[in-house]
């Protein structure tokens, strides 16, 4: 088969078997099993596909349909224009996460230390170090293989962070300007009803929020300001339906100027405040 022959196959078995994006699934399933880009596909399509590049499309065709993420399939995702590997002992990065980051920019100053908890790939912290200057980085997690990925990630980068095993903040000592944290926030009983590639594929920890979706927040809330240098921001991603929630712990906390901050898709999606 040809490029063209072999992405309209590949839409197709992803179609029936129900995969919501089946076209562009396809096509970057190609692009990497072929080495090629999407202008080469346009340009370039009735060129016959090698027998290890068909192979290994095939392959890669057999594995989402079984709903396995694409970014577990392609080993890594992009995230504030950076590629961060990822495997199933990490939650995938996505878009939303972008916003949280965002926010935290436009507070960032250089030379500030950042404690990213619940640091999962690393992809937070990692680009707030990337697009700032001489800040110093600490992610915790307790999954021992998160942290590796999240290790990795920082090598791949070229970027220095220390990451702790740590239960929130079990292990972290120091203080910081900015906390930041996407920690898991869904309540356990809507986990069964969430998409399978979630479900089945994104670990568990890092899902299961507690009987209504709160108790990390609770938990963060309740300490963070020892943590936290005068005037230090504590920054978290939210669920979209949990920004009044979550703003009302902050403030109980007494943390001040609390603000909720919508997504692209005008949901709210991180809240903020700061402990003077």
């Amino acid at each position: 088969m040809n490029y063209r022959e072999l992405y309209e196959w590949g839409t197709d078995r992803l179609k029936d078997a129900g995969i919501a994006e089946a076209s562009l699934d396809a096509r970057l399933l190609l692009e990497e099993a072929c080495g090629i880009s999407r202008s080469d596909l346009l340009a370039h399509g009735d060129k016959p596909a090698a027998r290890e590049q068909d192979e290994g499309y095939r392959n890669m065709i057999a594995k989402r349909k079984q709903h396995i993420p694409l970014q577990h399939i392609l080993g890594y995702q992009e995230f504030m224009g950076l590629k961060f590997k990822v495997t199933p002992k990490v939650l995938i990065p996505r878009q939303d996460t972008e916003t949280l980051v965002e926010e935290v920019m436009r507070y960032l100053r250089d030379g500030m230390h950042i404690l990213d908890l619940c640091t999962g790939s690393g992809c937070i912290l990692l680009s707030l170090l990337r697009y700032s200057n001489s800040c110093q980085g600490t992610g915790a997690d307790l999954s021992k293989d998160a942290l590796k990925v999240a290790g990795e990630n920082a090598e791949n980068l070229a970027l220095e962070a220390e990451f702790v095993e740590s239960d929130l903040f079990e292990n972290i000592k120091g203080r910081y300007e900015i906390i930041v944290s996407n920690p898991p926030y869904i309540p356990s009983g809507e986990i069964p009803a969430l998409m399978e590639e979630v479900r089945e594929h994104d670990p568990l920890m890092a899902l299961d929020g507690g009987e209504d979706g709160l108790f990390f927040y609770r938990e963060i809330i309740k300490k963070a300001d020892r943590y936290l240098y005068p005037e230090g921001m504590l920054f978290f991603e939210i669920g979209c339906d949990q920004g009044e929630a979550v703003k009302g712990l902050m403030e109980q906390a007494g943390y001040e100027e609390v603000t909720v901050s919508k997504d692209l898709s005008g949901l709210d999606r991180v809240v903020y405040g700061t402990k003077h």
